[in-house]
């Protein structure tokens, strides 16, 4: 017994050593062992799917006819439990002198691939005796007495073999009489046409413990449809603890937002209901599958229906788009009143001092720059979505490309005491106002060339905000966008540069700190931004933006025109022609005693 039990487990060695080896599986498989034989009085043949093959692709065999080269092997290790119990009853049965006395029990085991031509060709081995791949018709090659075939667990396999058998008058039992109490005569139909019928029987409870079998009606599954149950409630005798009549079900009925499970190993009513995944929907009880809704939809909380969903995007209306909206205008009103304050003061020192014209361009510039982050709220549409990156890039490169004017500025007045004739020429023909517009040009070269190649459009968020579809202005490229952006950056770089490195030079009207501290948080702004912008969705992606927008004009408005309007406003006395020549007479004592 112990030898049998490991016997066909060595007919799985030629498998083994082709995966060692590192042979075709394909061609592997072909020299596996696909049957066991033990020589007896009477012979069972078994037919099991040890070992069988399935393929993915189907690449057909170069030489093989019907097999193909993907062929993977699988192993059936239930069916090898089948044959070891077999092999142990077997071996009980010859072991026993008073079952079978001078009868011994032999087998013949087959392996099913489940394929129609193997199956059928190990059968006719069986019943012709042949051990090689070819069989003689009506030719059996020794005697044997066959007495059963086990055709495996499989009903496709057995219908197979048994439509051969029938051929050969060999006699089949159908599955359904294993439970029928056997002790007349019975003639089997080797067609297969039983037409049975089962009677349903109720245990009556009666006095002293006793019970009683009564028929309560049939069963014939060969009735029409809707008459094969025939019952008689009237006489069914419940037991007491149900008040109502039980019911046989396995699973309940998955209702609407789920679907069907199958248990693995129960029966097919036997079912688990598992809720429908993210935005999909059942309708019907039982389903099998859900169904997705469509990107314009999302499923509502029964998951039974999709509900469409409602067009979103950062409006005035929205508590966020109003309150940007509102900072937006009022830093935009109190750049006006800056002007007025300017202009009703031009004739004072403080104005007049850094070029007063590059101070006015300066404002006027940082008004549309705080104006253009307006473009940005409410509806898009494809004339706002160009009209966003284009006011923003030229208004910022406008008042980047002035305060870097205004640096330069500094630098050449504070140069004039010993002029050369380079700053002599830069004093008379006022080359720094020329950076405004030389800058300006290149940064709307990007720009044309950003709306020539790829201009930014109307783009589709489904995703980040349930129930709703948000609309935003996509870039277009992002390369185009970042180029904007970057050069931006480095027109702040150079005027932080010319505003630092004359940091030292004399104070009384000297902005160049205040410039490089407005650079500098304006950088800080942007660079800040890019992380930020990249990570966030939707709406919040939109005011990202807007904040950077607003808060790096602020940072320009705030540090060049805070100090100046808080002399003007609140000290006018330092802002005097007197204040100034005895501030400088001081300034030029200290320095002689130093």
């Amino acid at each position: 017994m112990f030898s049998w039990i490991f016997i066909p487990l060595f007919l799985q060695i030629p498998n083994f050593f082709c995966v060692f080896i590192s042979y075709n599986i394909s061609k592997c498989y072909y020299i596996i062992a696909e049957d066991f034989h033990h020589k007896g009085d009477v012979v069972i043949g078994a037919f099991f799917p040890i070992h069988t093959y399935h393929t993915m692709n189907k690449v057909p065999h170069p030489y093989l006819p019907y097999y193909y080269m993907d062929n993977y092997l699988q192993y059936n290790f239930k069916s090898y439990q089948y044959i070891l119990a077999l092999l142990f009853a077997i071996e009980e049965i010859n072991g026993n002198p008073n079952l079978l006395p001078n009868i011994s029990l032999g087998f013949d085991f087959y392996n099913v691939r489940f394929t129609e031509k193997d199956t059928l060709m190990n059968v006719c081995m069986w019943l012709t005796a042949h051990r090689e791949k070819f069989i003689l018709p009506n030719y059996n090659c020794e005697k044997k007495y066959f007495t059963a075939a086990l055709t495996g667990t499989s009903w496709t396999i057995s219908a197979q073999i048994g439509t051969l058998f029938q051929l050969f008058k060999f006699p089949q039992l159908n599955s359904f009489l294993k439970d029928i109490e056997v002790g007349g005569q019975m003639r089997l139909d080797w067609r297969q046409e039983v037409n049975v019928k089962y009677d349903i029987l109720n245990i009556w409870n009666l006095p002293k413990g006793l019970g009683r079998k009564v028929k309560i009606g049939s069963f014939s599954p060969n009735a029409p449809q809707g008459q094969q149950l025939s019952l008689t409630e009237q006489i069914i005798q419940w037991p007491e603890e149900f008040s109502e009549i039980p019911r046989s079900v396995c699973s309940e009925s998955c209702g609407h937002g789920f679907r069907k499970v199958i248990l693995e190993g129960n029966a097919v009513c036997c079912y688990k209901c598992t809720p429908c995944a993210h935005n999909e929907i059942s309708n019907k009880t039982d389903e099998d599958q859900c169904m997705k809704c469509p990107d314009s939809h999302y499923a509502n909380t029964e998951k039974n229906y999709c509900l469409k969903k409602a067009v979103s995007f950062l409006a005035y209306e929205d508590l966020l788009g109003m309150i940007l909206a509102s900072i937006a205008l009022c830093l935009s009103a109190l750049t006006v009143f800056v002007i007025g304050i300017f202009v009703k003061n031009r004739h004072t020192p403080i104005v007049k001092a850094n070029n007063q014209a590059l101070s006015y361009i300066l404002l006027i510039t940082l008004t549309f720059c705080f104006l253009c982050s307006l473009t940005f709220i409410g509806q898009p549409n494809k004339n706002t979505c160009i009209l966003q990156q284009t006011t923003f890039g030229v208004a910022f490169t406008a008042a980047l490309a002035t305060v870097l004017a205004k640096a330069i500025t500094v630098v050449i007045a504070f140069k004039a005491t010993f002029p050369g004739r380079i700053v002599r020429w830069l004093m008379i023909s006022r080359a720094p106002n020329y950076i405004i517009p030389i800058c300006t040009l290149i940064q709307v070269g990007f720009c044309g060339t950003w709306m020539a190649t790829s201009p930014p459009f109307i783009d589709q968020d489904a995703h980040t905000e349930h129930g709703h579809i948000i609309i935003f202005c996509n870039k277009g490229s992002s390369v185009a966008f970042h180029c904007v952006l970057g050069y931006l950056c480095f027109l702040a770089l150079c005027g932080y540069t010319v505003a630092f490195l004359s940091r030292t030079l004399p104070d009384t009207f000297n902005e160049s700190k205040f410039l490089s501290f407005s650079l500098l948080v304006f950088f800080c702004v942007w660079v800040t931004f890019l992380p930020v912008y990249h990570s966030t969705k939707g709406k919040f992606m939109v005011a990202t933006e807007i904040f950077s927008i607003l808060a790096s004009s602020t940072a320009l408005l705030g540090f060049i025109f805070g100090p100046k309007c808080y002399i003007v406003l609140l000290r006018p006395d330092e802002n005097t022609f007197n204040y100034i020549r005895n501030k400088i007479h001081s300034r030029k004592n200290k320095s002689q005693k130093t």
